[in-house]
């Protein structure tokens, strides 16, 4: 069996920049939760087909198990531990919590991170371009109603003046 090559990987992760061992088959999900210590980040089917897993990277939305850890050296990579502040929850965080659209909590950092995306790009998407855009990220548990209607929520809350 081939052995792994350990890599020095310097990236900003959720706006602080980190300096970290991986090994050269870790992917960007494994770096994350073992590496980091950053559990938000969720294994759901490990071949990016369920959303769980998703952060935003450079800007762009990502399934981190299908990210090799190596491909983020300098890159800015944001997670769902990024969301909150001191001052309190994202927006996006307080409609999930608002709008009864979690349970079980595996699949919820993957569609916060995807509306965070979402909303980035749009920031007033109606019912249908929500639910295109959050097609990739799976529930067991909620259905995706709530879901929607929380995104809706904090994309009304985000245009809101201040």
């Amino acid at each position: 069996m081939a052995t792994s090559e350990r890599l020095v990987i310097t990236s900003r992760i959720n706006g602080e920049e980190r300096t970290f061992l991986a090994d050269s088959r870790d992917s960007l999900l494994e770096a994350l939760r073992e590496r980091l210590n950053l559990k938000g980040v969720k294994e759901g089917c490990n071949n990016g087909n369920c959303g769980a897993c998703a952060v935003i990277l450079n800007g762009r939305l990502v399934n981190s198990c299908c990210v090799m850890a190596a491909e983020i050296e300098g890159a800015a990579v944001e997670t769902v531990e990024g969301l909150a502040t001191p001052e309190g929850l994202h927006p996006l965080q307080q409609a999930f919590l608002d709008e009864a659209a979690l349970q079980c909590g595996i699949c919820t950092p993957g569609f916060l991170m995807s509306s965070k995306a979402l909303l980035a790009e749009n920031p007033a998407p109606s019912d249908e371009e929500i639910r295109f855009w959050l097609a990739g990220n799976l529930c067991r548990c909620t259905g995706y109603d709530k879901i929607v209607q929380a995104v809706m929520a904090a994309a009304e809350q985000m245009r809101a003046p201040k």
